[in-house]
């Protein structure tokens, strides 16, 4: 007997339970990460990141979106995934911190990115209706990616998991998102 899921198929809206520090509203984003599989079934050491669409689909970024005060950072980056990317993983150890103007508000934001390694990619997703998901190498996602802040999180993310220390066992966290946190 197989484990069924469920999540739920609604995102979250609205900015009344968001988080703020020192004025500037705090965002939380993820780069979802997987390992290459080779041409003989092995998982190679290329690695492959998923980004998405903005929702009008003018530009490519990493998940991304409020941290809202009934959930701990972990579990926003997580949210986010699940809502905008469809993907569930294991949240590692956070990439950064950066502050970043939001062209379209005119406001700085705080924005903390987290990697995840991804363990299931789901069919259905709260925004698949408004959003593309696309997997590539980090050179064509760095070259794709909008967003400064998030190409520097993604140099971040290279050089760790190129680094030596890699090799050691993960303290990644995995996180469960329960229905209640996601409606």
């Amino acid at each position: 007997m197989g484990v069924e899921k469920m999540v739920c198929l609604v995102s979250r809206t609205g900015r009344q339970f968001q988080r703020y520090n020192k004025g500037r509203r705090q965002v939380v984003g993820c780069i979802p990460y997987r390992f290459k599989l080779a041409n003989d079934g092995k998982i190679s050491d290329e690695v492959e990141v998923l980004v998405i669409s903005s929702q009008k689909g003018h530009a490519l970024m990493f998940p991304k979106g409020g941290w809202e005060i009934d959930e701990s950072v972990e579990e926003a980056a997580s949210r986010e995934c699940i809502e905008e990317a469809g993907v569930l993983g294991n949240i590692g150890h956070q990439l950064g911190k950066w502050d970043f103007l939001s062209k379209s508000r005119g406001t700085y934001y705080e924005g903390l990115m987290f990697p995840m390694l991804v363990t299931e990619q789901l069919e259905l997703w709260p925004e698949q209706h408004v959003r593309q998901r696309i997997w590539m190498n980090v050179v064509e996602a760095r070259e794709a990616c909008r967003d400064w802040w998030m190409k520097e999180a993604l140099d971040v993310l290279v050089e760790r998991l190129s680094s030596p220390m890699n090799n050691q066992p993960k303290e990644d966290k995995a996180i469960s998102i329960s229905i209640e946190t996601m409606c």
